[in-house]
């Protein structure tokens, strides 16, 4: 037993060596990172002669390696918040119905708390996978990206290191079956990511029922005795690609879980069900059989270190994550859904977007448009189309409609409850891996493809839905086929990310590839009285851009009649009510968050056709700021001013606030722009409406008191440099 401890200490003093690793001291960023880059860029680096660390300045992830690889610590280095408080294993894998853990230590005297001398004491888990090597590698993308479209010159670039630790079973039935725990660490933020790879490299198959690939045994946040109606949460964000059915990471039946610690025995909740132990795992499945010479990879979970309860700078931290992890949704076309496809509307529609400026047409659901249909006469209608767009310098595409409809007993999702068909997210709904679902992503992939569009708008992609179906070529049965159906519709994603077709979904799938997403609202109130929409258009903006860059989103305005309301709901004809049209294109284009303008056409008269070209040009002229993120100034509620103020450090305009009047009286307020996020510290060059600009002294808490008057049922806008 004595050898073969000193064997495996020497095996990983070898490792060490080979990887050279510099042995540093934690280095803590000085800068701010929302507003500027740290100095400090990630490295990986030796502790003594037990430990490697990753750390960046801004978060640090320090992994014991004898008697076997174990986090011991996970850190916010700017705060020093610990975020360990009992070892638990790197991951957990549950093969052939045997749950084996992934590295991990046993014996922690006190599971309240962690300190350095028990490790020394502490041995490897029983039945677990051991560590054997490491490697360290600069980062790949695992999504590829062909950008075609105007982007923000201010782009937060994902750089820094990838470590691979690699771990076998000395189990005999586990022969040649490895598994790899990958982590990365970014430059200049408080963010890393995690996931497994099983590799079967024996004779037979085996079968991935479960696993964990995230467990982080965190301090409990408050002294709850009794059970409280909500628990605190630790400073950490976390979300994983695993996501499907939301229009947020959170809305998501999403796979990050927050447990109890039975071990956790010194607790004050008295019944000890402080949930304080946090796991990202898929809630059931794979139930993957993987074959001789496969490999399962796991989805990939991002945590983040936040730095307190500040709802803006947390939503701020989120943002920056989403543009640094997937930053093809800064891309943000200017675009109309079009509601028809006979070929004349639809050329009018084009020239009418080259007119006026926008960059790309959208056939709407309801237009006519059947991507499913791959006959001759089908792919040339629409290639002929698209061919027109591109001339006119267009982008062209259109919308297909997955879930939320009901195909046949044969290709539905099978409830396992009933064996019938229902019990989808959306009632009735086919399942991916039928011979129709299968049939369906290849039809999509080659009409885009035949017919040389732009951009999919997918509606109803995959909402995660199991399907019990034994009879479905792509499953074997209920337990894979919510992971096979991720898989398969992720793998078109990704496909058409790295093709260049811009996607619309309505469904958090921006980690795997899409560009937008609903901002949030409901889909009735477009039949409203217009006077209405404008108002809570403008509370969708405000309240759905804390975890969205505008550019991640899109609005809506019904050019036409939407789901009801006749007359007083819409906008055409359009010269009829150019001042709510106009509001609808300064809140939406001022906070910039497109919107799906969709009806016939964009003007109907000159009047209109200047309208929209004029607020196409102011847009394009100060285009970078306003797609730079927001802080939320005063949320609208139609008793007095409200704004929002976009920031960006690294821009010659570094703030833009448009703030508006609801009321039917001019108004004049003084106003406290918070200017932290813009970088400025001492004074700013403000410009209010269409005042020239002066210079403000900002106070010692960034802010910078104005005064303006914002006249009636209006908007004034305020440039900041």
């Amino acid at each position: 037993m004595k050898i073969s401890i000193l064997l495996i200490s020497l095996s990983i003093f070898y490792q060490l060596e080979s990887q050279s690793l510099p042995a540093e001291q934690l280095r803590v960023a000085q800068k701010d990172w929302l507003i500027e880059a740290p100095e400090i860029k990630s490295v990986v680096h030796q502790l003594g002669e037990k430990e490697v660390i990753l750390s960046n300045g801004l978060i640090s992830r320090t992994i014991r390696l004898t008697p076997n690889a174990a986090t011991v610590s996970l850190r916010n280095l700017v705060t020093q918040e610990e975020y360990i408080r009992s070892v638990k294993p790197e991951a957990f894998v549950t093969i052939s119905g045997i749950s084996y853990p992934i590295g991990g230590l046993s014996g922690q005297k006190e599971h309240g708390y962690l300190k350095s001398e028990w490790l020394e004491e502490m041995k490897s888990l029983e039945n677990s996978f051991n560590y054997r090597s490491m490697e360290i590698r600069e980062l790949n993308k695992h999504i590829q990206w062909k950008q075609t479209r105007w982007i923000s010159s201010s782009q937060w670039e994902k750089r820094g290191k990838e470590v691979i630790f690699t771990y076998d079973h000395p189990s005999p039935s586990l022969s040649g079956v490895t598994v790899e725990v990958h982590y990365e660490i970014y430059d200049h933020l408080p963010l890393m990511c995690k996931w497994i790879l099983v590799k079967n490299q024996g004779s037979e198959e085996v079968r991935i029922d479960h696993f964990t690939s995230e467990i982080i045994a965190h301090p409990e946040q408050n002294n709850y005795v009794d059970e409280p109606a909500r628990w605190d949460l630790p400073n950490l964000y976390l979300e994983n690609d695993f996501a499907f059915g939301g229009f947020t990471y959170l809305e998501s039946p999403n796979a990050i879980h927050w447990e109890i610690d039975p071990k956790y025995t010194s607790q004050v909740n008295w019944e000890m069900l402080t949930p304080c132990i946090l796991k990202s795992q898929p809630a059931m499945g794979p139930d993957y059989g993987l074959e001789s010479g496969e490999v399962f990879e796991s989805f990939r979970t991002y945590i983040l270190a936040l730095d307190g309860s500040d709802r803006e700078r947390n939503g701020l931290s989120i943002r920056k994550m989403y543009r640094t992890l997937a930053p093809w949704i800064t891309e943000n076309p200017i675009f109309m859904h079009l509601t028809t496809t006979k070929p004349s509307k639809v050329k009018d529609a084009i020239d009418q977007c080259k007119e006026t400026g926008y960059e790309m047409v959208i056939l709407s659901f309801g237009s006519g448009l059947n991507m499913e249909d791959l006959s001759e006469k089908n792919i040339w209608k629409f290639k002929e189309l698209a061919d027109y767009a591109h001339k006119q310098g267009i982008q062209f595409g259109g919308y297909s409609l997955f879930s939320s409809r009901k195909i046949g007993p044969e290709t539905d999702v099978i409830d396992i409850q009933t064996g019938e068909s229902g019990g989808a997210k959306f009632g009735n709904a086919p399942c991916g891996l039928s011979k129709w679902g299968i049939d369906y992503y290849q039809k999509i992939e080659q009409f885009l493809e035949l017919t040389g569009f732009d951009m999919l708008e997918h509606d109803g992609p995959y909402p995660g839905d199991f399907c019990a179906s034994s009879s479905h070529p792509g499953h074997d049965g209920h337990g894979d086929s919510q992971w096979r159906q991720w898989r398969q519709a992720t793998g078109l994603y990704k496909d058409l990310r790295s093709r260049g077709i811009y996607m619309n979904l309505p469904d958090i799938y921006h980690l795997s590839g899409s560009n937008k997403i609903g901002i949030g609202y409901r889909e009735v109130n477009w039949s409203l009285p217009r006077e209405q929409q404008i108002l809570l258009g403008r509370q969708n903006i405000y309240d759905g851009t804390w975890l969205k860059p505008p550019s991640m989103a899109w609005t809506f305005v019904p050019l036409t009649q939407y789901h009801g309301g006749g007359e007083a709901a819409t906008l055409e004809p359009l010269a009829d009510h150019l001042s709510e049209y106009d509001a609808h294109m300064t809140q939406n284009y001022g906070s910039g968050v497109q919107a799906c303008y969709r009806g016939p056409r964009l003007y109907d008269t000159e009047e209109t056709r200047a309208l929209v070209i004029k607020k196409i040009a102011y847009y394009k002229e100060y285009r970078e700021i306003l797609n730079a993120d927001i802080i939320h100034l005063r949320r609208p509620d139609g008793r007095d001013w409200d704004g929002i103020l976009h920031v960006d450090p690294k821009l010659e305009i570094k703030g833009y606030a448009l703030l508006y009047n609801p009321t039917d009286e001019e108004i004049q307020r003084s106003i406290s722009l918070p200017l932290y996020y813009t970088g400025l510290t001492k004074s700013a060059s403000i410009s209010i409406g269409e005042g020239m600009p002066a210079s403000y002294s900002i106070s010692r808490d960034y802010q910078a008191e104005i005064e303006v008057t914002i006249p009636a049922n209006g908007s004034i806008p305020i440039i900041i440099k």
